[in-house]
């Protein structure tokens, strides 16, 4: 089961035209459906913590979802919402170089207003589809997000409802299943974060799941008789146990005019632009990492699908000339933020089954 599957079967239950039910979610006993979004939740957590969620626990599991690569939440969601991969939709991880900018970083989260987010982002949305098709669709979230650049690339067409507290969340969930059909996607972020700052399985982590089960809990009380409502997730997350500092007492920085993406996958503009250089980059990299990275020029990335079988011109723009993956539990640090980054805990960004697999879980009243 692909994230690419989980919104387009969801929707092809509720009428949508020109999308399918490829993992047998099955009818909608009462066209009201939630897809609750719980960043950083990953498959392993379901039964490694069951006794802080027995909310979850109790949910029918409906099987493990691979997610999109690189694993992190702008490529994630962005797949989640259009059903394409990210060779399709060019939303190609956390931050990337944007093309011909004089070697601007567009954060992907964040945002840059010099970007237009339609045109970043092509691919239709499925709420734009629902919405037209006649479809009552909801984004649920933090006030925070609502008209941000990212929101609009990634969620355009859902009617926006900010909320930052969870009973607040819950109203305005319950309330946007008043009309049917109705769709309502609902996010935190908080167990991501948690991870980020202290680490999975620490005491603020913890309680992140726990109020995220609650939350669950809260929700089955108040939503109309017949919702169903699914837990999915935008990737797993790993402690990290080595730090690399790029470019300190190393050579890993030779050539490199720009580095983007985050710690766990980095993608990499040299400067100069050409299989050759990146074949010598990546010798380098690989005779003084070993183990610790594996590495694609840009060319062999497209070849090996790991953006997708399909990559648009503007995607592979985007690019970097090397795209360098950390593995095992190391992170790869950026100079200028190395800092920061060697500050947090919980990582993710990479290709390891951790990283990469996210429970769907289903709940009903």
């Amino acid at each position: 089961m692909h994230l690419t599957q989980v919104m387009p079967a969801i929707f092809a239950n509720l009428g949508l035209p020109g999308v399918t039910d490829d993992i047998g979610c099955g009818e909608s006993p009462s066209g009201r459906e939630v897809l609750f979004l719980v960043d950083g939740l990953g498959a392993d957590v379901i039964a490694n913590y069951q006794d802080q969620v027995p909310t979850l626990a109790r949910a029918i599991s409906k099987g493990i979802v691979k997610t999109s690569f690189p694993t992190t939440t702008a490529t994630s969601l962005a797949t989640l919402t259009t059903g394409a991969l990210p060779g399709a939709h060019g939303m190609l991880g956390y931050t990337v170089r944007v093309p011909r900018s004089g070697g601007r970083i567009l954060n992907s989260l964040k945002w840059d207003e010099r970007v237009d987010p339609q045109t970043w982002q092509p691919v239709p949305t499925l709420f734009e589809r629902a919405t037209h098709a006649g479809i009552n669709t909801t984004h649920v979230a933090a006030k925070r997000y609502e008209d941000s650049g990212f929101t609009r690339a990634v969620f355009r067409g859902a009617q926006y409802k900010g909320a930052n507290i969870a009973a607040d969340l819950v109203a305005e969930t319950v309330r946007a299943l008043e009309k049917t059909p109705s769709f309502v996607y609902l996010y935190v972020n908080d167990v991501d974060s948690a991870g980020h700052s202290d680490g999975v399985g620490s005491e603020k982590w913890l309680a992140a799941l726990t109020a995220v089960d609650q939350l669950v809990a809260a929700l089955l009380e108040k939503v109309p008789t017949g919702t169903r409502i699914w837990i999915c997730a935008d990737h797993g997350m790993i402690n990290v146990q080595e730090k690399i500092y790029l470019g300190r007492e190393n050579s890993l920085l030779t050539d490199v005019e720009t580095i983007a993406g985050e710690p766990r996958m980095r993608h990499i503009y040299l400067s100069t632009n050409s299989e050759s250089a990146a074949q010598e980059l990546m010798q380098r990299w690989k005779s003084e990492l070993g183990n610790f990275v594996t590495m694609y020029s840009r060319k062999d990335a497209i070849n090996a699908g790991i953006f997708g079988n399909s990559v648009s011109d503007d995607a592979a723009d985007r690019m970097g000339d090397v795209i360098a993956i950390a593995q095992g539990n190391c992170v790869l640090l950026e100079p200028e933020r190395a800092e920061k980054e060697a500050t947090m805990v919980g990582h993710h960004g990479g290709d390891s089954e951790i990283e990469s697999s996210v429970p769907l879980l289903l709940a009903q009243p």
